[in-house]
Protein backbone atom coordinates (compact mmCIF):
# COMPACT_ATOMS: atom_id res chain seq x y z
CA UNK A 1 0.00 0.00 0.00
CA UNK A 2 0.83 3.42 -0.47
CA UNK A 3 2.89 5.75 2.16
CA UNK A 4 1.09 8.77 3.82
CA UNK A 5 2.19 11.73 5.53
CA UNK A 6 1.01 13.31 8.77
CA UNK A 7 2.06 16.33 10.85
CA UNK A 8 2.29 16.00 14.26
CA UNK A 9 -0.71 17.60 15.06
CA UNK A 10 -2.90 15.95 12.50
CA UNK A 11 -1.40 12.30 13.97
CA UNK A 12 -2.39 13.71 17.37
CA UNK A 13 -6.16 14.18 16.47
CA UNK A 14 -6.82 11.18 14.71
CA UNK A 15 -4.40 8.81 16.18
CA UNK A 16 -7.31 5.85 16.02
CA UNK A 17 -8.07 5.82 12.34
CA UNK A 18 -4.33 6.39 11.38
CA UNK A 19 -3.18 2.98 13.83
CA UNK A 20 -6.05 1.32 12.35
CA UNK A 21 -5.10 1.97 8.83
CA UNK A 22 -1.51 0.86 9.49
CA UNK A 23 -2.78 -2.46 10.83
CA UNK A 24 -4.51 -2.96 7.88
CA UNK A 25 -1.30 -2.41 6.16
CA UNK A 26 -0.05 0.99 5.34
CA UNK A 27 2.67 2.71 5.96
CA UNK A 28 1.88 5.80 7.57
CA UNK A 29 4.98 8.65 8.27
CA UNK A 30 4.64 11.02 10.88
CA UNK A 31 6.33 14.81 10.60
CA UNK A 32 7.08 17.74 12.19
CA UNK A 33 7.35 20.76 9.79
CA UNK A 34 7.81 18.43 7.20
CA UNK A 35 10.21 16.56 8.32
CA UNK A 36 9.83 12.83 8.98
CA UNK A 37 10.25 11.97 12.89
CA UNK A 38 8.67 8.19 12.98
CA UNK A 39 6.89 5.59 10.56
CA UNK A 40 4.04 3.70 11.88
CA UNK A 41 3.22 0.04 11.15
CA UNK A 42 1.57 -2.69 11.28
CA UNK A 43 2.72 -4.79 14.26
CA UNK A 44 4.51 -8.33 13.36
CA UNK A 45 4.77 -10.73 15.87
CA UNK A 46 8.39 -12.18 16.03
CA UNK A 47 9.19 -15.47 15.12
CA UNK A 48 9.57 -18.55 17.54
CA UNK A 49 12.36 -17.81 20.37
CA UNK A 50 15.76 -18.90 20.22
CA UNK A 51 16.67 -22.38 21.84
CA UNK A 52 20.24 -22.44 23.78
CA UNK A 53 22.36 -25.34 22.64
CA UNK A 54 22.78 -26.31 18.86
CA UNK A 55 26.55 -26.49 18.77
CA UNK A 56 27.42 -29.66 20.50
CA UNK A 57 30.16 -31.63 18.72
CA UNK A 58 31.04 -28.69 16.73
CA UNK A 59 32.98 -26.84 19.07
CA UNK A 60 35.79 -28.04 21.08
CA UNK A 61 37.02 -26.04 23.87
CA UNK A 62 40.86 -26.83 25.48
CA UNK A 63 40.59 -28.03 29.04
CA UNK A 64 43.26 -24.87 30.19
CA UNK A 65 40.76 -22.35 28.23
CA UNK A 66 40.10 -20.52 31.55
CA UNK A 67 43.55 -20.81 32.92
CA UNK A 68 46.13 -17.70 33.65
CA UNK A 69 47.81 -16.39 30.41
CA UNK A 70 51.18 -16.79 30.38
CA UNK A 71 53.31 -14.34 31.86
CA UNK A 72 54.89 -12.61 28.49
CA UNK A 73 51.07 -13.06 26.72
CA UNK A 74 49.73 -11.23 29.38
CA UNK A 75 52.22 -8.50 29.76
CA UNK A 76 51.92 -8.22 25.57
CA UNK A 77 48.08 -7.84 26.41
CA UNK A 78 48.56 -5.15 28.74
CA UNK A 79 51.37 -3.33 27.17
CA UNK A 80 53.94 -4.36 28.94
CA UNK A 81 57.46 -5.63 28.08
CA UNK A 82 57.97 -9.21 29.02
CA UNK A 83 59.99 -9.34 31.98
CA UNK A 84 59.53 -5.73 33.44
Amino acid sequence: MATAIYNLYEAKTSLSKLVERAAAGEEIIIAKAGRPLARLTAFTKQGTPRAPGGWEDQVWIAPDFDEPLPEELADAFEGRESGA
